[in-house]
């Protein structure tokens, strides 16, 4: 019959090396880890990445939502496969390319309702970039969101937009990729995400706010965790 810890057997089972950060992150004593405050860490960090499903989905359909109104008053309904918008959209050597991502998937798809939630959501990013600001925000970002601040300028307000779409991506492709969140500032993060959706519309971010859980959770962290 086995003696091992039952703790132990389940930080096995995870890998140790995946639940390394956790147990030195609820190391009290140099050299001494605490499998059951790992653990605790652990299953509050997946709690949490699981509650913030919910508002990063919101966030994303809002802001793409609101780009794609934008780029039907500049191209038509038919924006995906406007040969103006292709030529716009950056092809860098390196890294992500808008272009392509926006032509093969309107390739694949016959309607714009069908390409929006194919696309990544660093096209929807991507169009944040000043690149754009004359065709696209500067006559049009009031129109799809109404709700920022009229004391800044519009490129003020197009550039803290990417600014806090990078922190989102950011922290939903750690989620997605199961990774710690722990050392966030989730409620920072949250609160960034409500900012987005009520710069379209403040009743959904109101909603939103309604919905979700992560609040609740957050106030749930272990007390050993840093």
């Amino acid at each position: 019959m086995s003696t091992t810890p039952p703790e132990l057997t389940i930080l096995t089972t995870l890998s140790r090396a995946r639940m390394a950060t956790y147990e030195i992150a609820t190391t009290r004593i140099p050299q001494q880890s605490n499998p059951v405050d790992a653990l605790a860490l652990y299953g509050w960090n997946a709690q949490v990445s699981s509650a913030l499903l919910l508002p990063l989905h919101m966030c994303e359909v809002v802001i793409r939502n609101a780009v794609s109104d934008a780029l039907e008053l500049v191209y038509g309904a038919g924006w995906p496969w406007s040969p103006g918008l292709l030529r716009s959209l950056p092809m860098p050597q390196t890294g992500y390319r808008a272009r392509s991502d926006l032509h093969a998937t309107g390739a694949r798809f016959n309607t714009t309702g069908k390409v929006i939630p194919e696309l990544k959501f660093i096209f929807w990013q991507t169009m944040f970039t000043s690149r754009f600001d004359k065709r696209l925000w500067s006559p049009h970002l009031a129109a799809v969101l109404p709700h920022h601040d009229p004391a800044k300028s519009i490129a003020d307000v197009r550039d803290e937009v990417y600014k806090d779409l990078e922190v989102v991506r950011q922290l939903r492709n750690r989620i997605a990729h199961h990774e710690p969140i722990f050392k966030r500032n989730l409620l920072d993060d949250l609160g960034k995400v409500e900012q987005l959706i009520g710069l379209r519309c403040p009743a959904t971010a109101a909603w939103m706010r309604a919905q979700e859980d992560t609040s609740r959770i957050i106030a749930l962290k272990p007390w050993t965790a840093p």
